[in-house]
C-alpha cells in the first residue's frame, strides 16, 4: 500500500503542532515541579505532632487519636498535583490539535505564491515562453524566486527564438545551392545539343556550389563547437595569429589595394589557439570584405591590465549604431554590404561572437565616424 504522499504543507504543520507540543511539555514540567515544590514546603511546615481526640459518645469516654495534620496535608497536595496533570494534558492536547489546524490553514497561505508558481510553469511550453509568473506581493523570497524564474524564461524564450532562426535561415542557406544543383543538372540532360564545353561549364559551376556548401557547413560545424565551450586552456600569443591571419589573407588586401596599419604589441590570452587564430582570421576577413576600395584596415594588439586585447577595424559603408548589434547574429547582412551569393552565408561576425563568449571575453563594436566598423575583444591574458 502506497503511503500518501508528504507534501511541504503537511511537514510544516507537523512541524509547527511538533514545536508546540515539545514547549507546551516542557512549560507542563516546569510548572508541575514548581507546585510540587511549594506544595512539599508547605507541608515540612505543618507540626508533625499527634492530637488527642476523646469521643463523648462512646462507652467510658474512650480516647482515640487522629493522623498527623502532615499526612493531611501531603494527601491532599498529592490528589491536587493528580488532578492539576490530568487537566494540563488534556489541554496541552486539545490546544496542540488546534495548533495543528491554524498551521494547516497558515502554512497553506505562507506557500500560495509557490503554488501559484508551480501551476504557471505547468502550463508553460516551448509555444507560449512569452508567459511570466508576474508575482505580486512584498519582496521577500518567493518573489525573488519568481522574478529569478521570470527572467531564465525571457532568457530561455531569447534562446528558442534564436534557434528557430537559426534552424531556418541555415535550411534556407543550405536549400538554395542544392535548388541551384538541381537546376543546373535538369538544363544540361534537357539540352539535346549538349557538348563537352557546356557540360564542363555545368561541372565547374556544380563545383563552385559545392564548394560553397563546404565553407557553411564548416561555418556551421565552427560556430556549434564555439557555442560548446573550451575543454581545456593554453597560453595563446594574438600578435603570432594575427600575423598568420595577414599573410594568409595578404592576397585579398592586395586585390582590393586596401591600406593595411599594424600595431602588433605584446599580448598573450588564455584559450584555444584554433579558436582564436578563427576569430581574427574571421574579423580581418569581415574588415577586408565590408571595405571601401583603397580603402584601410587596421589591426592591433595590447595588453592592459588582465586583458588581452585584439582591435580589428576598417573603413567602409556608415552603420547604424543600432545595427550593430545585429551583424553578430548568425545570417544577418546589413542591406547593400552583402549578397546573397558572395561567398558570405552571414556567420563570420556570430563565430566571432561565440568564441569570445566560449573565451569569456569582453566583445564591444560600435561604428566608426566616418564609415566602417571597429571590434575590440578583450581576452583574459594567460601571464
Amino acid at each position: 500500500m502506497r503511503l500518501p504522499t508528504r507534501t511541504a504543507r503537511m511537514r510544516l504543520t507537523l512541524l509547527y503542532a511538533g514545536l508546540f507540543l515539545l514547549l507546551g511539555t516542557v512549560l507542563l514540567a516546569v510548572v508541575f515541579l514548581l507546585v510540587s515544590r511549594s506544595g512539599a514546603i508547605q507541608a515540612s511546615a505543618v507540626a508533625p505532632q499527634p492530637h488527642v481526640v476523646q469521643r463523648l459518645n462512646t462507652p467510658f469516654g474512650a480516647l482515640s487519636f487522629s493522623p498527623p495534620a502532615q499526612n493531611i496535608v501531603v494527601a491532599q497536595h498529592n490528589a491536587d498535583l493528580a488532578r492539576l496533570l490530568t487537566i494540563s494534558w488534556v489541554v496541552l492536547a486539545v490546544t496542540t490539535a488546534g495548533a495543528a489546524v491554524l498551521g494547516w490553514f497558515a502554512a497553506g497561505r505562507v506557500l500560495r505564491p509557490l503554488r501559484a508558481i508551480t501551476s504557471t510553469a505547468q502550463t508553460i511550453s516551448a509555444g507560449n515562453l512569452h508567459q511570466r509568473l508576474a508575482l505580486k506581493g512584498p519582496d521577500d523570497e518567493f518573489k525573488r524566486l519568481g522574478d529569478t524564474l521570470d527572467d531564465l524564461l525571457g532568457r530561455l524564450e531569447g534562446s528558442f527564438e534564436a534557434q528557430r532562426r537559426f534552424v531556418a535561415n541555415a535550411s534556407h542557406e543550405l536549400r538554395t545551392p542544392l535548388t541551384l544543383e538541381r537546376t543546373l543538372l535538369q538544363v544540361a540532360l534537357a539540352d539535346p545539343n549538349a557538348s563537352e564545353r557546356t557540360l564542363r561549364a555545368v561541372c565547374e559551376e556544380l563545383l563552385a556550389s559545392q564548394a560553397d556548401q563546404e565553407r557553411l557547413l564548416e561555418a556551421l560545424l565552427t560556430l556549434a563547437s564555439s557555442e560548446r565551450g573550451l575543454e581545456s586552456r593554453q597560453l595563446v600569443d594574438l600578435p603570432e595569429l594575427a600575423e598568420a591571419a595577414i599573410r594568409q589573407l595578404g592576397a585579398k588586401i592586395d586585390a582590393r589595394r586596401l591600406v593595411l596599419e599594424v600595431d602588433l604589441e605584446p599580448a598573450t590570452a588564455s584559450g584555444d589557439p584554433a579558436l582564436i587564430g578563427r576569430l581574427i582570421a574571421n574579423l580581418v576577413d569581415n574588415a577586408i570584405d565590408h571595405n571601401l576600395d583603397g580603402g584601410s584596415v587596421e589591426v592591433g594588439t595590447e595588453s592592459y591590465g588582465e586583458a588581452a586585447i585584439l582591435n580589428v577595424s576598417n573603413a567602409g559603408p556608415s552603420i547604424a549604431a543600432n545595427d550593430v548589434d545585429r551583424l553578430f547574429d548568425p545570417f544577418q547582412r546589413l542591406a547593400g554590404a552583402r549578397y546573397a551569393h558572395d561567398g558570405h552565408h552571414g556567420l563570420g561576425l556570430s563565430i566571432v561572437r561565440a568564441i569570445a563568449v566560449a573565451h569569456d571575453a569582453e566583445l564591444t563594436a560600435e561604428p566608426r565616424p566616418g564609415g566602417g566598423l571597429s571590434v575590440a575583444v578583450r581576452f583574459p591574458r594567460g601571464d
